[in-house]
């Protein structure tokens, strides 16, 4: 049959033929990754794709030329996956621009700066064609952390007046009613004074492009993971130490994807006085369980396992999808190599008072906390630890991770945890307007 038959029979719209696959690549994914901090398209296809992209500011919008490829129904699923709360694309367009020629246009919500990338194949994933969209003013941890705060401190009902019994007891003897209580300037004034925040960064591991480690049933890592530092973010916006308030801090609280380096420096940005990094990860065999806590290592791994679990959690940036052309990627290697001593003396503690807690609600995979050169655990001034809260790859541990009960047993393990390591470690006193 002549191409020109099918073209009369209006068979050829969407179809992708042998001309068409000699000429250039097959789209095999589409993905779409919203979130407050940037907005990410995914075309992942079995060839390297190159493109072109012109940007507008009224209306804003962005053009993406895409050559080597074919109007294919895979982008009419792209078109569909655009959420309304996606906080930078209002509408995506496809249609054959050209020849060979795919043009995605990209109708947007607000001024944005596009990042447009290839990323070679890794893991489970082929070529990569990436489109991030970044706001024109970075969004500021810091600033994010203290809206929250503010948010909550105005919801929060006003403290109740002090018990008085004697002028209970006074006011129902007279039968009347109990004047209202004085307040002194004392009073006032220590009611009023800033609080102590003590602030615990969360670090759910992977996210977005990355799920992770997948156990047999299907669960991925980076949702358990979410799902347990929720939980836990719950349990620490609750509790005091030795009266000073606590609060949590994610460095994701969606799924989507965060570079390595970028947990550190969001850790540093809010102040954290701890950095708990959460993972479930999996292991060549299905036999292999129980949990553990890790430290950095500056002198190499304390054990094969150890060494094993650092190198593949270190491999997120590349199945998560960093563009190696970036600035955030040159501040990397400063910011990586400054840990210190004391640093992960305090880690060592830290992941003792957890170990300790953990292995009480689940088996342990190891009984001390071991070390190895994690890269997410490298702020120089941060306790930071890794817990690895079970291998996701044997299926009874996979059974219990995706349990509430089993998250709830960990979140409060993991809170007995932090205050086990502040009651023997007070944090340091330091002024923090909130």
């Amino acid at each position: 049959m002549k191409r020109r038959d099918l073209l009369g029979q209006g068979a050829l719209v969407l179809l992708l033929g042998p001309a068409q696959i000699a000429r250039g690549a097959t789209v095999v994914g589409v993905r779409v990754w919203p979130a407050p901090e940037y907005s990410r398209l995914t075309i992942e296809s079995d060839g390297q794709l190159t493109s072109t992209q012109v940007v507008t500011v009224q209306p804003p919008r962005l053009a993406v030329d895409i050559r080597g490829l074919d109007l294919t129904p895979q982008f009419q699923e792209l078109v569909g996956k655009v959420r309304p709360d996606d906080p930078f694309i209002a509408r995506i367009q496809a249609s054959q621009h050209a020849p060979g020629v795919v043009r995605l246009l990209v109708d947007l919500k607000q001024t944005a700066v596009p990042q447009v990338f290839t990323l070679p194949p890794v893991a489970a994933y082929r070529h990569r064609l990436v489109v991030d969209l970044h706001p024109v003013k970075p969004v500021d941890p810091l600033e994010a952390f203290i809206a929250e705060r503010l948010k909550d401190l105005a919801a929060a009902p006003a403290p109740a007046p002090a018990p008085d019994p004697l002028g209970d007891l006074i006011a129902k003897q007279l039968e009347r009613p109990k004047a209202p209580a004085v307040i002194s300037r004392a009073d006032a004034g220590a009611r009023s004074k800033t609080d102590r925040l003590i602030i615990v960064a969360l670090d759910p591991g992977h996210g977005g492009e990355d799920p992770g480690a997948i156990g047999p049933a299907g669960t991925r890592e980076k949702d358990v993971v979410l799902r347990i530092a929720h939980r836990l973010r719950e349990r620490i916006n609750g509790s005091v130490i030795n009266g000073n308030p606590m609060r949590a801090y994610l460095t994701r609280d969606a799924d989507f994807f965060v570079p390595l380096h970028q947990r550190v420096q969001k850790a540093r940005r809010v102040q954290a006085d701890l950095f708990v990094s959460i993972h479930a990860d999996a292991f060549m065999t299905p036999t292999a369980r129980g949990a553990s806590v890790f430290a950095l290592s500056q002198v190499g791994a304390s054990s094969t396992t150890a060494r094993w679990i650092a190198n593949k959690e270190n491999q997120a940036d590349l199945i998560g999808g960093l563009d190696v052309k970036s600035r955030d990627k040159l501040v990397a290697h400063a910011l990586l190599d400054m840990s210190t001593t004391a640093q992960i003396n305090d880690s060592l503690k830290l992941g003792s008072a957890l170990l300790g807690e953990i292995g009480n609600v689940g088996r342990l995979h190891k009984r001390q906390v071991e070390q190895a050169g994690f890269a997410v655990l490298k702020a120089p001034d941060i306790p930071s630890v890794l817990v690895e809260t079970a291998f996701i790859s044997n299926p009874q541990e996979e059974s219990r991770l995706a349990s509430d009960a089993y998250q709830d047993q960990l979140s409060d393990a993991i809170m007995r945890g932090i205050q086990r390591y502040f009651a023997q470690n007070p944090p340091l006193a330091r002024s923090r307007p909130l």
